[in-house]
Parts: structure tokens; sequence; C-alpha cells
């Protein structure tokens, strides 16, 4: 099986307590990672805790695992306040869900981006008025901010990793890939 790496690489320490990775823009459906000198529990999601219960990787070795579809959507307006309105493209739908967690890019002024949101809210209101799912509430309060004047940017789901050692602490490395070349025996 071969890997093709999908941007950069992150890596963490793990010990007996659970670590979390930095936040990752999820680019591919496939993440690969490597425990170095320890047994280690992994975790995936928004703010991941990792327990005895969870994906169980071998010291020194590899796996991959799914982490489901990506999502991305280009945003054509911003409504800056307490809470951040992002407008999709008219004849689009949006990919998120209530509780994804997101990144905000492209937007000028650059404090209106953020690395990490949560979606609160999808309209989904039809009729003359409706937005039938072209535009979500962010919980990123913008209301500092001056109006946008660049008001067309990205937003895509990001998630973290956590790591827990079965015992003696090592290093977890994590990397999005796409695979090819799937080995089938009988």
């Amino acid at each position: 099986m071969a890997h093709k790496p999908v941007g950069s690489g992150s890596s963490f320490s793990i010990s007996g307590t659970s670590a979390q990775s930095i936040i990752i823009p999820k680019k591919t459906d496939t993440l690969r990672v490597v425990s170095v000198n320890s047994d280690c529990f992994v975790a995936i999601g928004t703010n991941p805790i990792s327990t005895n219960t969870d994906y169980y990787v071998s010291a020194n070795t590899s796996e991959t695992i799914s982490i489901g579809q990506v999502k991305s959507q280009k945003v054509v307006g911003v409504i800056t306040g307490t809470s951040t309105i992002i407008n999709f493209p008219e004849g689009t739908d949006s990919p998120f869900n209530v509780g994804d967690s997101i990144q905000l890019t492209g937007i000028s002024p650059i404090g209106i981006n953020t690395n990490f949101a949560i979606v609160s809210s999808v309209d989904s209101s039809s009729g003359f008025d409706g937005y039938y799912s072209t535009r979500l509430t962010l919980n990123w309060d913008t209301s500092s901010q001056s109006t946008p004047t660049n008001s067309v940017g990205e937003l895509r789901e990001v998630f973290k990793v956590s790591g827990k050692s079965s015992g003696s602490s090592g290093a977890l490395y994590v990397q999005q890939v796409q695979v090819s070349g799937v080995a089938w025996w009988d």
C-alpha cells in the first residue's frame, strides 16, 4: 500500500496522561499515525481525550485510520458580530452540521479568520427570503472587527488527535495521507 502525504505532519509527546495535537485542517479522509517507543491509545475529534478504550496502536508501528468525509466550502459573505454569520454561494449547500469544528481563512481583515470555531446553527429556511442551507452561524465573536473588505474565503472542517501511552513515554506522529494500491489476499 502506498501513502501520499497531504499537508504537513505533526507530532507530540505521549505519556500516561492524554495529550493533544495542534488543530489540523481536514484535507483527506485518512490519517496515518505512528507511535514511537510506547503503545498508544488514539482518539480523534474536536477536543478528544484518549482513554484506554480508544484505538490502540502498538509501539513502533503505524496504522491508517479513516477520519471521515472532507468538508469545505467557498465563503462569499461574512457578517460580523458576537456570533459570525457565513454565507455560501447561491445554489450550493452547507456540508457542515451543528457542532462541527471549522477554520475560516481568506477574509480581510485577518482578525475575522479563525483556526477554530464551532458551527452553532445552519439556516435551512425556505421561501422568498430563505437561505436553503447557504448560511450558517459560528460561535466566533468578531464584533470588534471592522466590516470585511474581502468576504471571499474558505470554511474547512478541522480536528485534533489525542494520544495516551499505556505506560512508558513516547511520541505520536500524525500525517494525513491518500492511500493507493491496497492489496487483497485470499
